[in-house]
């Protein structure tokens, strides 16, 4: 009697590729089920470049203060030298400084200046009003009265200038001469009077304009 055919068993090799393609199959699948396509690169995060902003520089202008000196009477050396005048100091705020002395002359010594004995006969002495338009003075350089000349500063009292005696025109004279010969480049000094005559001109010649 014939034995019915015993199947044989499968090769080795066989069922291991079938196995193989049966698991890519597999992965391919749930790669293109889950990502829907090539994986997004992540997105980089950039700053816009700082912009450095300078505050805007503040040019301030600044006064620089000017040493200046005030020629004052002085008791007892003018009582009996009514051209002895003597200095006390200031400042000025600005590069107008014979116009400043002469200001601070007018004004007069401060209390404890007069304390030490300085005076001016020149602060009562001026009266009226201003044909200047409101100052006291006015000061032209380089100038005797209308006339070119350099090195005279000329100073026109813009008020009347009431003299209470005889030698109170020499006291005020040398008070204002010598507060702006001081600087450089001033060597003579025309005082007039509010109408245009010299100052203190006993003589009615008007010498200082000759």
């Amino acid at each position: 009697m014939r034995h019915p055919l015993t199947p044989r068993p499968a090769r080795p090799a066989l069922v291991l590729l079938v196995c193989l393609l049966a698991l890519l199959t597999a992965a391919c699948d749930s790669s293109a089920s889950t990502s829907g396509g090539p994986t997004p690169r992540p997105a980089t995060a950039t700053s816009a470049p700082a912009t450095a902003t300078a505050a805007p520089a503040s040019a301030t202008a600044t006064l620089t203060d000017i040493p200046v000196k005030v020629f004052f009477s002085k008791h007892p050396e003018t009582d009996t030298n009514p051209v002895a005048v003597f200095p006390v100091n200031r400042v000025s705020p600005d590069t107008g400084v014979i116009k400043y002395a002469i200001t601070q002359l007018i004004a007069g010594p401060t209390a404890s200046e007069k304390a030490s004995g300085y005076y001016t006969p020149l602060t009562a002495a001026l009266t009226g009003a201003s044909n200047c338009g409101g100052p006291d003075f006015q000061v032209t350089r380089d100038v005797r009265g209308a006339t070119p000349e350099v090195g005279t500063v000329t100073l026109r009292f813009c008020r009347t200038v009431s003299l209470s005696g005889d030698l109170t025109g020499g006291v005020i004279a040398a008070e204002i001469t010598q507060s702006i010969l001081q600087f450089p480049n001033n060597t003579k000094v025309v005082i007039l009077t509010k109408d245009g005559g010299c100052f203190d001109d006993l003589s009615g010649r008007n010498n200082c304009l000759s």
